[in-house]
């Protein structure tokens, strides 16, 4: 213990393992301290321990808050641990069947991460992970699968003529064939399994599903926080699907869009409690001053005598209704059906 400070030895002792308890779902610790009584965090236990692929990640510069200009245009924000950005994967148009080789810890988002490798070209690339992925499982991605039959030409040979005619004729017959019939064929050559990307036209009815892209053949944007899922409730060879999102949202989203089957890991992250204030400026989040604390010209709640609000609906400090006031100007033509407002 010579040559360490106070708080160095202090912060050792609290996270020995005879001070923590990890059950796998939550972890916890002994109140040696006031701000350990509440702390709860999401268990990591099976998480890989060390840092990531270096080659997989760019620097992170911090801004504070501020533009160009030194102003502030974000509000609490500054400070905290130096991050670097995972590049995940969010196209998934590697094809082929890939290894998940360990799971990680993402500083950058709620979920968690899996590190997978092409088992042919051996390439690695991070992807989000679905809930109960384990290593060495092995995913793939369907996003570029040929729809045509690949068959080799008989012993004989064929001429180059027939070839193209007989190509020119399946072309043809597939114009004039039902649709429910090519949806068919294409969903019988996937595999539907938790962590497999694929087209939505591909996803049987029903599926849960997550990283679900907004454009033909473009990257995944919704359903990507942890524990986040959505089901399909519609699908055809070509034009919309209808998802519900978990707000109960149901919405349209081109069926050549991406999405991965399964529910996003580290779904108990919502029941995690920081429990001090350090915790937050350690994630790079400074104070809020409430707005009655404040004065008449620095917020519309500020001013007057005691806990006053000068008679007005909660607001934010430009004046936008902040419970429940409607400040959206027109409505998105490919939602189906809102969420429920309370």
């Amino acid at each position: 213990m010579a040559g360490k400070s106070a708080s160095v030895v202090a912060k050792q002792l609290v996270h020995t393992p005879r001070n923590t308890k990890d059950d796998g779902q939550f972890k916890t610790w002994k109140p040696l301290a006031p701000t350990l009584r509440q702390r709860r965090m999401a268990s990591r236990k099976d998480l890989h321990k060390g840092g990531p692929v270096r080659e997989l990640t760019v620097a992170k510069r911090r801004t504070g808050g501020r533009n160009n200009t030194g102003r502030i245009t974000c509000r609490h924000r500054g400070g905290g641990m130096k991050r670097r950005i995972r590049l995940v994967d969010f196209k998934r148009t590697e094809p082929g069947p890939q290894q998940v080789v360990r799971l990680e810890y993402d500083p950058g988002r709620s979920a968690h991460i899996a590190l997978i490798k092409h088992m042919e070209t051996g390439k690695l690339s991070y992807i989000l992970a679905p809930s109960k992925l384990k290593p060495g499982a092995v995913v793939q991605s369907y996003m570029r699968v040929s729809f045509e039959d690949k068959t080799d030409a008989a012993p004989g040979g064929v001429a180059p003529e027939e070839e193209t005619h007989a190509t020119e004729a399946e072309a043809i017959a597939n114009l004039f064939r039902p649709k429910a019939d090519l949806s068919a064929e294409l969903t019988s050559k996937v595999i539907v399994e938790t962590g497999n990307c694929m087209p939505l036209k591909m996803i049987p009815i029903g599926t849960k599903i997550h990283n679900i892209g907004l454009h033909p053949f473009g990257r995944a944007q919704l359903a990507r926080s942890a524990g986040a899922s959505a089901q399909l409730l519609y699908t055809a060879a070509t034009g919309l699907a209808q998802i519900k999102l978990m707000s109960g949202e149901v919405r349209r989203v081109p069926v050549d869009a991406c999405a991965t089957i399964g529910q996003v890991s580290n779904a108990h992250h919502k029941h995690e409690t920081l429990g001090s204030a350090g915790s937050r400026r350690r994630r790079g989040w400074r104070p809020t001053v409430r707005g009655t604390a404040m004065n008449t010209h620095d917020h519309p709640h500020g001013g007057g005598r005691g806990k006053s609000k000068g008679n007005k609906h909660p607001r934010s400090p430009w004046g936008k209704l902040a419970k429940g006031g409607k400040t959206r100007l027109k409505t998105n033509p490919l939602v189906v059906r809102g969420r429920p407002r309370r």
